[in-house]
């Protein structure tokens, strides 16, 4: 049992350390990701006990940032009570007040500027796994399973170098590379075969853009220089323009569909 307040009495004596308080700061931030790593970990009813805790604190917390927080949408106004008779057709309507919420203009300023980046295919399948990538096994008993090739169509770089085949976990296979595709315009109604200059997303993740993985619904980068497109400002669009992948390649490989996204038409104008 500790006999006395010494450790109160030392620091009125003589004070905290010097790094006292950064100490404190950084074990408190710490803090928060042991209790996530231990929620991660525990198991069974000890792992019940830590979710339901920290669902019971969550829900909390919103309460209080629900008291706190004003509310943006109309509410009674008790503030200005006026004196006197009420006429008959008045007693039934509200006075109501609008709280922090933007005006109709800036609203509409935004549902514009949504619009801009709608695509042709809002929503696609998601793609699994096993349907993207196929196991490659290795080593000398074929018993290693660390890489994978892909089974899709694929862009890559015009100064691309493959790594030693000892570091190289994803394999793009050279058939299945592009480097052009056939680009619809929605308007003129005709098909260019322009130059593929990158993958801007893939809809199944961020680890497939980065593999330059084309599949339905993803949206690429071409070069329209040579088609000397005018925008209705007068400028000739010189680089590259987006557009979205309509079809999936491998069952209709001979019709490569491309089309223009209605988000770069938009940002034209």
């Amino acid at each position: 049992m500790p006999q006395g307040d010494y450790i109160e009495r030392h620091r009125r004596d003589y004070g905290y350390r010097l790094d006292h308080f950064e100490r404190k700061r950084k074990k408190e931030a710490r803090q928060v990701h042991k209790r996530s790593a231990m929620a991660q970990k525990a198991l069974g009813i000890k792992g019940k006990i830590i979710a339901k805790k920290n669902y019971a604190e969550k829900a909390q917390m919103k309460k209080t940032l629900a008291m706190h927080e004003e509310s943006t949408s109309r509410r009674k106004s008790d503030d200005n009570v006026q004196d006197g008779a009420v006429p008959a057709y008045l007693l039934d309507r509200d006075n109501t007040t609008r709280a922090k919420v933007l005006s109709n203009t800036i609203k509409q300023k935004r549902k514009e500027k949504a619009g801009k980046w709608d695509v042709p295919l809002p929503k696609v399948r998601p793609v699994a796994e096993d349907e993207m990538f196929k196991v490659v096994r290795t080593g000398k008993r074929k018993t290693k399973q660390w890489k994978r090739m892909v089974t899709k169509a694929t862009f890559v770089g015009p100064g691309f170098t493959r790594k030693p085949p000892k570091y190289e976990r994803f394999i793009r296979p050279t058939g299945l590379r592009f480097t052009k595709a056939h680009v619809t315009h929605p308007e003129l109604k005709c098909t260019f075969n322009l130059e593929i200059i990158g993958v801007k997303k893939n809809p199944n993740g961020p680890m497939y853009t980065s593999l330059g993985v084309m599949t339905k619904g993803t949206i690429i980068e071409v070069n329209v220089s040579e088609l000397g497109l005018v925008t209705p400002a007068g400028k000739v669009v010189w680089g590259k323009i987006i557009c979205q992948l309509l079809t999936e390649i491998l069952t209709e490989i001979n019709v490569l569909k491309y089309c223009f996204a209605r988000m770069q038409v938009n940002m034209l104008r």
